[in-house]
């Protein structure tokens, strides 16, 4: 296959397969499975919990359609709800039915949320430790545990008993929006207690742990990108990273870097062809 992404000012960005345009985003999410691992990355482990629930909805988005259709409209519903407890706020009013338009029709997404992130950390825990294990010598216990709400009330009872503190806050304090993956290390939040060498094996292991669970529900090797990553680890971490590769099985993979020499003695370590690309005053 041939894919193309194209951008025009003003435009819309297009996604093409062999010339044809995705019409939907639900169309091409997941098509290719692709992990990426780069720099930011740290935010993932270090941020709040906004960042690993994008790392939750970017990965079950490419397992199943169904998850993305179904995030899709709660997003939309929860964009609506909000906007609504605003605008009570701003005109000083109160219109229950209103409300109760939007949070019937919330229940039957969040559950679906809900239920495949709970599926997906009971699979997803076992992979992420035995990473972290490989790529740190065992020396710590760690553990990636799904946190929500709903674990204890449905989403109608959640949405019911807040109603006064979602009108206080003008916006919906409860509901898959403020799931949150906790990340422990030795049983202590790891943002707090890790250091920089331990923050970076951490990522290590969640990226892998991504890539392996997406290898095995898709039953095809993602596309692993590795952007620019070798001058934020030590090298110790980087035989570790490149001996993983080497002793599982990845699929294609792109690695970006700054210093050409380094990378071929990265990519030479590599079984099988590779191609090396330089980019210099934007040409190739």
């Amino acid at each position: 296959h041939k894919i193309a992404s194209k951008f025009a000012t003003g435009q819309r960005k297009e996604i093409e397969r062999d010339g044809v345009a995705f019409t939907r985003l639900i169309d091409y999410i997941g098509l290719f499975p692709v992990v990426m691992i780069a720099p930011d990355d740290l935010s993932l482990v270090q941020d709040g919990s906004e960042e690993r629930r994008r790392f939750l909805d970017s990965t079950l988005s490419q397992v199943t359609p169904d998850y993305l259709h179904n995030l899709l409209i709660y997003n939309a519903l929860l964009k609506q709800r909000n906007a609504l407890l605003k605008k009570f706020a701003e005109d000083r009013t109160f219109d229950a039915s209103l409300l109760e338009a939007i949070d019937r029709q919330m229940p039957a997404p969040a559950a679906v949320l809900f239920e495949q992130r709970q599926a997906f950390s009971a699979r997803f825990r076992p992979l992420f430790q035995q990473y972290y294990s490989e790529i740190s010598g065992d020396r710590e216990q760690v553990d990636a545990i799904f946190e929500s709400a709903m674990s204890e009330k449905t989403l109608s009872a959640l949405l019911a008993a807040n109603i006064e503190k979602d009108r206080m806050l003008q916006r919906t304090s409860a509901g898959p929006h403020r799931d949150d993956l906790q990340l422990l290390l030795d049983e202590r939040p790891v943002k707090k207690f890790a250091s920089q060498g331990q923050l970076k094996s951490f990522l290590l292991a969640l990226r892998l742990a991504q890539y392996e669970l997406l290898r095995q529900e898709k039953q095809q090797a993602p596309i692993l990108l590795l952007d620019d990553i070798f001058d934020k680890l030590d090298e110790q971490r980087v035989r570790q990273l490149i001996a993983l590769i080497i002793g599982h099985q990845f699929g294609q993979i792109f690695i970006t870097d700054t210093q050409r020499g380094r990378l071929e003695a990265i990519v030479s370590s590599f079984t099988g062809d590779y191609k090396i690309f330089e980019v210099e005053n934007g040409s190739i």
